[in-house]
């Protein structure tokens, strides 16, 4: 072919259409985005990520169920969800405690220090109000650091109606975290693996949790009180440990801005 002489038209590659150079623009941001995020472990994983699962034989779920009754009629544990319910009139877990009823699971992993944090999946049925469903005991200057309880389909901090962790909670399966900062003294809690509430601690050099229902008299509590629950796990983590994992979520959402930023040049540049 002689020089200066340009090729057949027909044997030119083809400008591919704009609409398929922002697919393919589309597919390897998401690409990039999805190794990004399996790498720091963004999304609901990163709740756990950098923790470290505590081994929890059953022996460490101590049921505390009004005194007089046996505990089949206030708990059942079939097919991997406990189920507790207790009713507005029965005795407290024993004769000399003052509290109101109560059937509770307490997880016996008692700690003083650390990051340690509650998962587990809970169900709140229509009805059940008045009562806590999940805290975590000890404090310095209470009995608990945490309480979390059910008004009328509402989960709050305590009594606190101006702090609804979730508007409504009945009649469905809900994820619950709740991480417990020891040193920096800070409460932390998600439902479904969004962020809604934190709180300052309370002080106490001794803390476990605890989940199921606890009538609380003096705020209306139902005649029936009743919380299921399953895959409760506990996890604890090194304090610098849990900042890196803050910093990765922080360089996960920066990563995902650029990345839109640089999908609207080009869609720009090409339409």
């Amino acid at each position: 072919m002689a020089r200066g002489v340009g090729a057949p038209s027909f044997l030119l590659p083809a400008s591919p259409p704009p609409l398929l150079v922002l697919q393919l623009l589309l597919l390897v941001s998401t690409s990039c985005a999805l190794s990004l995020c399996s790498a720091c472990g963004c999304g609901e994983d990163l709740l756990t990520n950098g923790f470290t699962a505590v081994d929890l034989p059953e022996v460490l779920f101590k049921v505390q169920k009004p005194y007089d009754v046996p505990l089949p009629d206030r708990y059942e544990f079939v097919d991997g969800v406990r189920r507790m319910w207790v009713y507005a009139t029965d005795m407290p877990i024993t004769t000399a405690h003052p509290g109101g009823p109560r059937t509770e699971t307490k997880i016996q992993l008692i700690y003083s220090s650390g990051v340690w944090q509650f998962e587990g999946y809970g169900y709140i049925p229509r009805g059940t109000t008045g009562a806590s469903v999940m805290q975590i005991f000890g404090a310095a200057e209470h009995a608990t650091t945490l309480m979390l309880h059910v008004y009328d389909g509402r989960l709050t901090y305590y009594h606190d109606d101006s702090r609804v962790v979730d508007a409504s909670i009945y009649d469905r399966w809900f994820k619950l975290n709740v991480i417990h900062d020891v040193a920096a003294s800070n409460v932390t809690v998600f439902v479904d693996g969004q962020h809604r509430l934190t709180v300052p601690g309370r002080g106490g050099d001794s803390h476990y949790f605890k989940f199921g229902v606890y009538g609380q008299r003096n705020n209306g509590m139902s005649y029936l009180m009743e919380s299921r629950w399953r895959d409760v796990k506990v996890f604890n983590r090194d304090v610098k440990v849990f900042k890196s994992g803050e910093a990765r979520a922080k360089e996960w959402r920066v990563y995902n801005f650029i990345m839109i930023i640089v999908t609207y040049i080009m869609f720009k540049q090409i339409a």
